[in-house]
């Protein structure tokens, strides 16, 4: 490039033409092909769950997971050989509001439960942006002591812009870590909204992480939240915020008693406790020994397990009802004209979805 100030119009000053400059990718670098992944076949994966191998575990979670069509006939394969292996462990789901020390928490309960002996696996909702459809996938770094225990196993799975962020497939993958020998299954969400409803219908015992000091505790005592839950505690009840914990604790015992008796027979009960600082621990897990206790003794355990199970029928039939519209050639192709004449105000909503479940429907015939 010719620099300006080398014309005449400059005499006696000259810029050279300077060094030119290396490229910013090192020459010598051979960039490596990452190798490709094995696939396994059903049979494999089988055998590998079955003896608990965490890396073949892993990587059918994954392919449950997957989108793909292929991908789903081999998994639903290797569930269906899992399943008579499955349905031995206790599933416990735990919710909170964001920042209610829910990851922190379960790193505790993990290691407190995994004293007693048996194996733990640990599945992490993790919302989805709807905007870039990405996750951070980061509860690992919250449960530091867990992460590294042999016998535990966390799994981290995007929401996938599933109803109220519960994966899609968590339901899955329970059986597959049942079939591996986890005993205890903790199911995270991403919070207080929907996803619980998804949750409650796929574990045995529903708890309920709250906080105190951040205001009127009233606003925490939503009737659908509540009536779902098994047993509440309060988080963070050291320093200066154990009145206040406690204050919140007897605010909730108060709301249970203007609810019904729940279907189980059990009375949800109330606790404070300190995830930092592990204390209180031992007092919940006493609590919900004593809930399985209870609902085994009645019968409630089995009833609910099998009502779980024809729930996630319906919900499976649901769901491939659904794909099967939405992958129909001919209903792609109509829902971007119909979806057009909505926007253009020439026929309503209703009308349009009539249209194109009528096509859907002379299209099965």
């Amino acid at each position: 490039m010719e620099h300006p100030e080398n014309s005449e119009e400059y005499k006696g000053l000259t810029v050279n033409a300077g060094i030119e400059q290396p490229s910013i990718v090192n020459p010598y670098l051979k960039l490596r092909k990452k190798p490709k992944r094995r696939e396994f076949s059903v049979g494999e994966y089988v055998e590998g769950i079955l003896q608990g191998n965490m890396t073949v575990l892993s990587q059918a979670v994954t392919l449950v997971e997957s989108l793909k069509p292929e991908h789903q006939a081999l998994a639903q394969e290797v569930i269906e050989k899992c399943l008579p292996h499955s349905g031995n462990s206790v599933r416990i789901g735990i919710s909170g509001v964001p920042g209610a020390g829910k990851s922190t928490s379960i790193d505790v309960f993990g290691l407190h439960v995994l004293e007693k002996g048996g194996k733990l696996a640990v599945l992490a909702i993790d919302p989805s942006s709807e905007r870039t459809k990405g996750s951070i996938l980061g509860d690992k770094t919250r449960m530091e002591k867990l992460s590294v225990h042999p016998k535990a196993f966390i799994r981290p799975s995007p929401s996938a812009g599933s109803l109220g962020g519960v994966a899609r497939k968590t339901r899955e993958t329970i059986i597959l870590c049942e079939a591996a020998g986890f005993d205890k299954i903790f199911v995270e969400t991403v919070g207080v909204g929907q996803s619980e409803t998804a949750v409650h219908s796929m574990v045995d015992f529903f708890l309920l992480i709250q906080l105190a000091g951040t205001g009127d505790e009233l606003q925490g005592i939503k009737r659908g939240i509540m009536e779902m839950a098994d047993g509440i505690v309060i988080n963070k009840a050291d320093g200066n915020n154990i009145e206040k914990a406690q204050l919140a604790a007897a605010h909730f015992r108060n709301a249970l008693h203007l609810f019904p008796t729940p279907d189980s027979g059990w009375t949800p009960q109330v606790f404070t406790y300190s995830g930092f600082y592990g204390l209180g621990i031992k007092e919940i897990w006493d609590m919900i020994d004593d809930y399985f206790v209870f609902v085994k003794k009645n019968g409630y355990f089995d009833y609910r397990r099998n009502e779980q199970a024809k729930y996630w029928m319906y919900e499976s039939i649901n769901e491939h009802l659904r794909d099967s519209f939405y992958h129909n050639p001919t209903i792609e192709t109509m829902l971007k004209a119909q979806e057009s004449n909505v926007l253009n105000g020439q026929v309503t909503s209703f009308v349009a979805a009539k249209k194109l479940l009528d096509t859907y429907y002379d299209l099965m015939k």
